[in-house]
């Protein structure tokens, strides 16, 4: 599966604002955001709200974490396989709060090319970023954690990180695309992102804890 760029995926965490029934009105405001603007918009609930949203949206929807296990005494962990039967497009993979492997990963990225699903791996430095594009995912997505939920946009705050992700992967390898997280919230911060060489961006609290969330949406894509 392929997304067209730009594309906005937004990381619902296990936010109160994002969870339950508020993860499915979360979900419709991104779909709604995405048919007035144009623009893909990807959600990205927590593992019980996955089949909910797929059931009840036309969006695509990731996994926020997938194991590298295999199916049996695996207690608490997320099964590929699982994901797979409720309809899932992907996944996250390494976010600085569900840090993995990196043979993990590749087991993992490796499963999504196999089933045709989006991976979509996160990645803290231009370093990191450079390790992930030898994996092929779909998408690096480069956000320092020291940025993440503080308002302050890396494509301003940390633009080398964003620049020399993108100028290193795709040294690596051209097909894979470089997204921008941490702390982007607004038009500016998103035409900043794309400016610098990002094809979209991976954000959360920034649209989760507005207002109006379809709002917010629409006005993070207002200036592309």
């Amino acid at each position: 599966m392929s997304l067209k760029t730009p594309v906005v995926i937004l990381n619902f965490k296990t936010y109160l604002e994002s969870s339950g029934k508020k993860a499915l009105d979360l979900a419709k405001a991104l779909e709604s955001a995405g048919e007035e603007s144009g623009i893909a918009m990807v959600a990205v609930p927590q593992a019980i709200d996955v089949y909910r949203i797929k059931n009840k949206t036309n969006i695509p929807v990731l996994a926020q974490h997938i194991d590298a296990i295999s199916a049996g005494g695996h207690t608490g962990s997320n099964l590929f396989e699982s994901f797979l039967a409720s309809g899932v497009d992907g996944t996250l993979l390494n976010h600085s709060e569900c840090r993995m492997t990196l043979a993990d990963i590749a087991e993992i990225v490796k499963k999504t090319k196999e089933a045709e699903l989006i991976s979509c791996v996160c990645t803290n430095n231009i370093e990191t970023s450079m390790a992930a594009a030898t994996l092929v995912p779909d998408y690096v997505a480069v956000e320092p954690p020291e940025l993440i939920g503080t308002g302050i946009p890396v494509s301003q705050a940390e633009p080398e990180v964003v620049e020399g992700s993108v100028s290193k992967v795709k040294a690596i390898n051209k097909d894979v695309k470089v997204l921008c997280g941490a702390g982007i919230s607004t038009g500016d911060d998103m035409a900043a992102a794309i400016e610098l060489g990002a094809e979209g961006v991976l954000l959360a609290s920034g649209i989760i804890k507005a207002e109006s969330p379809k709002d917010a949406l629409l006005d993070l894509v207002s200036k592309i």
